[in-house]
């Protein structure tokens, strides 16, 4: 199989779309409580706003021709700030994989790709998230070289089925 990683074209962006909804499903099951099911209207069109922003990219990944992974990126320059030195870096907002074409090295070559391209535009990192139900997900990049830096932490104010619903991924 061949692996081609580029940005990604116009006409492709509806294949991503597929691509996205698939990861947006997995959100929806691993916290019903805080991502909406569907893939409404809005979704769908972010890709074609960061598509044609001049701070991010749409990349896609090619596996004999078809677009098999994508990933879209934010380019980050943050000002100082009272806590912080000013820093500018690679963010990485979405990343998938079709389920089909897992475990067949598309992923890291989408991550080497933005390797590159995040040196190229002079940045020292690259930074994702992910959320602790995604075990998956978090063995992935693990694998391929992030490491985690920041933790979030939660805990449900009552005893009520709401609470329960939303922190029971976790």
């Amino acid at each position: 199989m061949t692996i081609e990683v580029r940005p990604a074209k116009r006409e492709e962006l509806e294949r991503v779309n597929e691509l996205r909804r698939q990861v947006n499903d997995l959100h929806v099951q691993g916290r019903p409580g805080h991502f909406r099911p569907g893939f409404n209207q809005q979704l769908q069109r972010h890709v074609y706003d960061q598509f044609e922003s001049e701070t991010g990219d749409v990349l896609v990944a090619l596996a004999d021709g078809e677009v098999a992974g994508f990933a879209t990126v934010i380019y980050v320059h943050r000002p100082e700030g009272p806590y912080t030195l000013p820093l500018d870096f690679y963010h990485v907002e979405e990343f998938g994989v079709d389920a089909a074409h897992r475990r067949q090295g598309i992923g890291r070559a989408l991550v080497d790709y933005m390797r590159s391209n995040a040196v190229e535009r002079g940045f020292t990192r690259i930074d994702l998230d992910a959320w602790a139900f995604n075990e998956s997900a978090l063995a992935f990049y693990q694998k391929v070289g992030f490491v985690p830096y920041r933790w979030y932490f939660e805990m449900a104010t009552g005893d009520g089925a709401a609470d329960k619903q939303q922190l029971s991924s976790v």
